[in-house]
């Protein structure tokens, strides 16, 4: 499998591309890394170094990857966070062009806005742009409950309401969601789920929450879903390994006392999930 993966980069810790190529590595997934953002470190440290990379610095290196002749042997195009507006013309672009290439080629968004906790930390225009343009183009998008509530002007907090948002955003383009975070009012305590949907049905999976924020552990969670679900078709499969290894990614970062995700020390968890967790038909 060969993933050409749009997204940010950073020297130091692992968001974006620095934390989604190692773990698709990993499982054996050829990744075309593409930058759209070179910084020192992730911007939740409220200051970091480096160029945000111009779109038409981006489209030059997919144009470059292009010219190899290796567009019809891509299986998927990732994207992850976007930066400045201009970039989602230059994924969309690839895309399109990738599909012509590649028929069977399948476009994996993950739509970052924010989360409940922080609210949106991207531009203004962002949001609107991914709701309007980007959603709608992709096969698989990977958003939280609070991204999937602005993708469809809900307010997700029950299961029932969750799926139903769900279907909102699939009757305007994706045919599969992965929705990470979900919380509701009825799960137990310091509990967290994630519920994975396709036209086959709907699958949820519960694991404990631990007590950490852990910038690019979205990211990792997007692109493992993304591998599995496109190797074998099956989001319950694609669940239950992914959530196996991100939890196990997190628990050996909050046993480390460090901040950054403990990324290459958990590499056994995603070549080989230990599938701890049950995950469960809900529709």
């Amino acid at each position: 499998m060969k993933i050409l993966s749009i997204q940010s980069a950073v020297a130091y810790g692992h968001v974006g591309n620095s934390a989604a190529v190692f773990p698709l590595q990993r499982i054996g997934v050829e990744v075309m890394p593409v930058y759209t953002v070179n910084f020192s470190n992730h911007t939740g440290y409220g200051q970091w170094r480096g160029p945000m990379i111009s779109p038409d610095d981006v489209r030059a290196v997919i144009t470059g990857i292009e010219e190899r002749g290796v567009f019809e042997e891509i299986d998927v195009v990732l994207s992850g966070y976007q930066g400045g507006e201009g970039i989602a013309d230059v994924i969309l672009d690839a895309v399109s062009r990738v599909k012509q290439a590649n028929p069977e080629a399948i476009y994996a968004c993950d739509p970052v806005m924010g989360n409940a906790k922080s609210g949106c930390f991207v531009a203004p225009a962002i949001p609107v742009l991914l709701r309007e343009r980007v959603v709608p183009a992709a096969d698989l998008i990977t958003p939280n409950q609070f991204e999937l509530g602005y993708l469809t002007d809900t307010e997700p907090g029950t299961l029932e309401s969750t799926l139903a948002s769900v279907d909102l955003v699939r009757a305007r383009g994706p045919r599969a969601v992965l929705v990470t975070s979900v919380e509701r009012p009825d799960q137990p305590a310091d509990t967290i789920e994630m519920l994975a949907v396709d036209e086959s049905g709907a699958w949820i999976v519960q694991t404990p929450r631990l007590p950490l924020k852990a910038n690019g552990s979205g990211d990792v969670t997007a692109a493992l879903f993304t591998a599995h679900y496109a190797r074998t078709k099956s989001a319950s499969d694609a669940l239950a390994r992914t959530v196996s290894s991100v939890y196990d990614l997190l628990a050996r970062t909050h046993e480390s006392g460090q901040r950054e995700l403990q990324l290459i020390e958990s590499q056994e968890f995603y070549a080989d999930p230990r599938m701890q967790f049950e995950v469960q038909q809900v529709r």
